[in-house]
């Protein structure tokens, strides 16, 4: 309900919600999402864990690295970890009934960051390497259209508008709202709901393929909530935008389980 008056609030004062994003601006959850994750994940720490990453990374936060998976993509080095961002699924499938992709899915790029990051043996290098991927990818994991159907690349090829500008749903939900939304990431990490221990609790049960058929569940809903071609603008932000805040904390909170997991 406070959501909703806010919103209510910034049509009559201002009549619209800040920067409207042009085709020219597709960030790359994007940036701003990331980051909040990350910000949110390191409010949820121990001290001992928050020390662990600070030695890994050299004082960097959780925040700057967050959109390192993504970064990384301009470089043909890092090329076999395209795939490792998310999981396509068919309408009827689950991951566990889905056909596995041989380069590697989101889940298996969790897999793999948790198996180095939790052996004695690894280098520094590594863990720091993936450390920064798991960070990213447990981001990557909640933006429910990395977990989006095969046949239109996750929402890729759903072709909207986003305030008369050309756009995709895939896009809509990483980053054009959040951008129209006009907040840092450390004013929406600042921003979250408040939960009781209980509460956060609840959200950290589960594996990380229980995570991702819950994605799977919230990506058909975004399917349904608009038609191709469909011009996106004040009445679905008011709409959907709070699925994205919801998306974001769980993001955070979740992230901050593995971590304590992997460096406890």
């Amino acid at each position: 309900m406070k959501t909703n008056i806010l919103f209510i609030l910034a049509f009559t004062l201002f009549g619209n919600f800040g920067v409207i994003p042009t085709d020219k601006t597709e960030l790359i959850w994007g940036n701003t999402g990331h980051r909040a994750i990350g910000e949110i994940a390191a409010s949820h720490l121990s001290k001992s864990v928050k020390r662990k990453i600070s030695e890994l990374l050299d004082g960097q936060s959780l925040a700057m690295v967050s959109t390192f998976g993504d970064d990384i993509k301009s470089d043909n080095a890092f090329r076999k970890y395209a795939t490792w961002h998310y999981v396509n699924l068919n309408d009827d499938e689950t991951y566990q009934t889905s056909k596995k992709n041989p380069k590697g899915d989101l889940v298996t790029a969790i897999a793999k960051c948790k198996e180095v990051l939790l052996d004695k043996n690894s280098t520094k290098a590594d863990k720091v390497f993936y450390l920064k991927m798991l960070v990213h990818f447990i981001g990557d994991l909640h933006q429910p259209m990395h977990v989006g159907r095969l046949s239109d690349k996750g929402g890729n090829d759903f072709k909207v508008q986003w305030f008369y500008n050309n756009s995709n749903m895939h896009r809509v939900w990483d980053s054009e709202m959040i951008n129209s939304f006009n907040m840092t990431y450390s004013e929406l990490s600042r921003n979250t709901d408040k939960l009781s221990r209980a509460q956060i609790k609840e959200l950290q049960k589960g594996s990380v393929i229980d995570w991702v058929n819950e994605s799977k569940v919230l990506a058909q809903k975004i399917y349904a909530s608009a038609k191709k071609d469909e011009n996106l603008r004040y009445r679905y932000m008011y709409d959907h935008f709070a699925t994205v805040r919801s998306q974001l904390q769980k993001g955070g909170i979740r992230l901050a389980k593995v971590l304590t997991e992997v460096l406890r």
